[in-house]
């Protein structure tokens, strides 16, 4: 077939959410079952996280699969507009059931949040980070979260820990703390209020969807990032 008439590559979310999966092996260092897998359609194929529910640990405090709050965080991602999420998707056809398939980003893994910070030219994207996750109320935002992929853009990962209806709010990134709010936040953070996105009613609780949007109120109201909240434990273990 001439170059011209070829059908277009599939996109990373066809080929996530569509394409033919393999297992490459059991990421390390996960308290979950996490795979690294291979997506596939024809010649096109992309390396991806899968998150398969049956690999969950159970937790008193989070009700319902966690794999699906990793799709919920790409939603909110995608709907305010901050792009920091990896492409994800629900796959209930994964080989071990029904989970969450995220693009997996080749990252400079000797990097996280700690070394990031020492380059102003990456606070931007983390104070965007940061008000991310106030509003998701991120209650696992470890250092070794934030991605320097090779392509030179910090990407937020492991966003299963999100969007519980009471305050967990639990981060590295206090740095920021008192800032005022990124410009294009501003911006994010009164779509949001316009109406929960409708991607979030899908995959979470009403009264988290509902949550997600006070959130978002009382930080456009209070117009920077929050100081840390006093007592309780206000940081993730461990830090990295």
């Amino acid at each position: 077939m001439p170059p011209d008439e070829r059908p277009p590559a599939p996109d990373h979310l066809t080929l996530l959410s569509c394409g033919e999966v393999e297992i490459l092996g059991r990421m390390p260092w996960s308290s979950n079952r996490t795979y690294l897998v291979n997506c596939t359609m024809g010649d096109a194929g992309l390396q991806a996280v899968y998150k398969p529910g049956r690999g969950e640990r159970m937790l008193w405090d989070f009700e319902g699969d966690l794999w699906r709050r990793e799709v919920a965080a790409y939603e909110l991602s995608q709907a305010t507009g901050w792009n920091l999420v990896p492409e994800t998707v629900e796959r209930a056809d994964g080989p071990l059931g029904e989970g969450s398939m995220q693009r997996f980003v080749p990252a400079e893994f000797e990097e996280h949040y700690f070394t990031l910070l020492a380059e102003e030219k990456h606070h931007d994207r983390l104070r965007s980070i940061c008000a991310f996750d106030v509003v998701a109320n991120n209650a696992d935002r470890k250092s070794g979260h934030c991605l320097l992929g090779e392509d030179g853009v910090i990407w937020a990962i492991d966003n299963g820990l999100c969007f519980h209806a009471e305050p967990k709010l639990r981060t590295v990134i206090w740095e920021f703390a008192g800032n005022d709010l990124p410009e294009e936040a501003v911006g994010a953070l009164a779509k949001l209020c316009e109406g929960r996105p409708d991607g979030l009613r899908r995959l979470i609780g009403r009264d988290e969807a509902e949550a997600v949007v006070r959130r978002a109120h009382r930080l456009l109201e209070l117009g920077r990032l929050p100081e840390a909240p006093r007592g309780g434990p206000h940081y993730p273990w461990p830090l990295v």
